[in-house]
């Protein structure tokens, strides 16, 4: 996965990472996902909400209950 892959998802989804965004989201998953993949059910956007803009946090976290509800993952 590169920073590549994460903006075509976001944009895929309609969501427009700022460089800031971008990066945070990509070191994140770099040094997280290990403990994403075996609890995703833990994860909890609020606790990064300062990270994104208003909108785009709205946006990823509408995504992020979507993704749980489809998976079951609650």
């Amino acid at each position: 996965m590169n920073k590549n892959d994460i903006n075509n998802f976001a944009i895929k989804n309609n969501i427009y990472l700022n460089n800031n965004e971008l990066n945070y989201i990509y070191s994140f998953i770099k040094n997280n996902y290990q403990e994403l993949i075996d609890n995703p059910s833990n994860f909890n956007i609020d606790n990064y909400k300062d990270k994104f803009t208003n909108e785009n946090y709205l946006k990823i976290n509408n995504l992020i209950k979507e993704y749980k509800e489809k998976y079951n993952l609650n």
